[in-house]
């Protein structure tokens, strides 16, 4: 492609661009599809005329679009920044079909399965998140980003055993992760094991008194957890300093 067209491409898409901010939706479809004529494969000019026809709520033809594209070869983040969109204005059912229609593309792609993980979990789909992201953890075990939102869903799922198993894992990596040793608490309160759970959150908060709040809430919120009616009282069980 000459200088010349390259300067008329991204000129054009600026301009659809524009017209998708201003919710001209179908100008924004005419201009990503004039692109397409002469650039089949624009991922740029797909992911456009994806966003135009999801604005004209033509959803299966925005999927159709990126799966024109995404078949030589797979291109998996416009099927992610679509469903990310699509999640940003509750549209949840609709980015849900968007990532599994990459993954029907792409069924080894671990960032689309975490992806549908995440977005099963904002539904309240436990049992299928947990199954999703299960998977996606024994494609890449190591990954503390997967290993972190299968345990925060397995909490929820109240497969406290092995979610304090992906917490743990994360840990062995980040020992310093604050975040997930909370996370942690909460599943070994819940698993009655207390002495465990409050030894976490001893370190939880150690050096890092603001983090008292959140302590106290893990405490307070497991159903195997302690209150304190004062937030000093908290303060000095855990070894902190009283606010």
């Amino acid at each position: 492609m000459s200088g010349r067209q390259n300067d008329f491409l991204a000129q054009a898409l600026q301009q659809g661009a524009m017209a998708l901010r201003t919710q001209q939706f179908a100008r924004a479809e005419q201009i990503a599809a004039n692109i397409l004529k002469s650039s089949r494969t624009d991922r740029n000019a797909a992911l456009l005329l994806a966003h135009a026809l999801r604005g004209q709520n033509r959803g299966g033809e925005a999927i159709a679009s990126l799966e024109r594209i995404a078949r030589r070869p797979p291109y998996l983040p416009s099927f992610q920044e679509l469903a990310g969109q699509l999640a940003k204005v509750g549209q949840y059912d609709e980015a849900i079909s968007t990532v599994e229609a990459g993954l029907a593309l792409a069924p080894d792609s671990v960032d689309l399965k975490l992806d549908l993980g995440r977005l099963l979990h904002d539904t309240d789909d436990f049992a299928r998140a947990a199954h999703v992201l299960t998977a996606a953890r024994d494609a890449a075990p190591g990954r503390p980003d997967i290993l972190n939102q299968l345990g925060r869903v397995l909490v929820l799922h109240g497969d406290y055993a092995a979610a304090a198993d992906a917490f743990r894992r994360v840990l062995a990596q980040y020992p310093d992760d604050r975040s997930t040793r909370a996370y942690l608490a909460t599943s070994l309160f819940e698993q009655g094991e207390r002495d465990a759970a409050e030894a976490a959150l001893r370190s939880v908060i150690r050096g890092q008194p603001q983090l008292l709040g959140r302590a106290a809430f893990v405490m307070a919120a497991g159903s195997r957890g302690r209150f304190f009616f004062a937030q000093s009282d908290a303060a000095k069980f855990l070894g902190g300093e009283a606010g």
